[in-house]
Formats: C-alpha cells, structure tokens, sequence
C-alpha cells in the first residue's frame, strides 16, 4: 500500500511540474514559501494581532497553535519517519527552492499555516477575515507541492496536524481559560 501511495504522490508532482508550472508562477510561489520559512509570516501577523484587543485572543491562539504544531512536526514526526524529499525519490522532478532540512513527512510549513488559519477562523471576528486565512494556507499548503519539496500526502498530514492542533488549543482555552472570552477580547 504505502508502494502505491508514493508512487501516486510522484506522479502528481509531476504533473504539478509538467503541466502548472509557469514562469511567473514559478517566482510568486517560490517567493510566497520561503516567507514561510520557520513560520516566519504566521508568526509576524500573530505578534501583530497581540497589538489589537479585537484580535488579542486570535494572535495568542495562533501562536500556541503553531508552538504546538511545530512540537508534533519538526520536533517528533520528521525525525520518526525520516522521508526523504521529493527531488531525492522522484526521477525527473527538480525542485525550485533549497530545503536545509532532508526530512520531508509531514509538511512544517502547511502544519503553521494550518495551526494559525484554524485559529484565527475560530476566534477572528470578520467571515472574511476568516475566509482570507484559510486560502492564504491552503495556497502554503499547495506551494510546497509546487516548489517541489513535498509530496500532497505530507501536506495532506501537515494540514491536519496544523488545524487539528488549533482546534486542541481552542478547546484548552474554552476549558480552561472562558473568562476570556469576554467580549473586549473577541
């Protein structure tokens, strides 16, 4: 199973390389995955949003989110699994940024973006601010593929991993801290 699973994943980086690549294309997503780079844009719009008292609670969130799904991917599941990258397994793919780090399973970019979208749905106050943080991950989610450093299934886990913990971080604070939740903070 797992043979066929990574061969499927191959052959859609392929096609992802043969038939969406475009110049232009090729500089926006390169350029928008590298700021996500150890978080570094999710990580910036939360420290911002700790500024505003609206989005006070949307900006810790994220940022506990992401602590957190930083802990079960960079720390624990790529070491666990060991990977490799895509360009290393898949003949004829090339890759269009550098990764440092050889361990591809799961995505840690798709897991912050992922982690910081599922929280700022829950507690941002505006549908389109809401909506916005969700195309903004999925379009990091979909550029690790693009670029060539991910296969869709590491993705795919990064992602859940990502909203799965900002729904765990939502629930604790629900739990744990509901006076917060007082309308100042929404």
């Amino acid at each position: 199973m797992l043979e066929w699973l990574s061969a499927l994943d191959g052959n859609i980086l392929l096609w992802i390389q043969e038939f969406l690549r475009v110049d232009l294309l090729n500089a926006v997503l390169s350029f928008y995955t590298k700021l996500g780079d150890s978080g570094l844009a999710w990580i910036a719009v939360s420290v911002i949003m700790l500024i505003f008292p609206k989005t006070r609670r949307a900006g810790l969130l994220a940022l506990l989110a992401m602590a957190l799904g930083f802990l079960c991917t960079n720390v624990v599941l790529k070491h666990l699994v060991a990977r490799p990258r895509p360009w290393l397994v898949v003949e004829g793919l090339t890759f269009l940024v550098v990764e440092p780090d050889p361990n591809s399973f799961p995505s840690g970019h798709a897991t912050c973006a992922f982690a910081a979208a599922g929280a700022w749905w829950r507690t941002l106050p505006r549908r389109w601010a809401k909506v916005t943080a969700l195309v903004l991950a999925a379009v990091m989610a979909f550029s690790r593929l693009y670029v060539g450093v991910h296969f869709p299934s590491d993705v795919l886990v990064g992602c859940l991993v990502g909203f799965g913990c900002s729904q765990l971080v939502w629930l604790l604070w629900r739990r744990f801290r509901p006076e917060q939740d007082a309308p100042e903070l929404t």
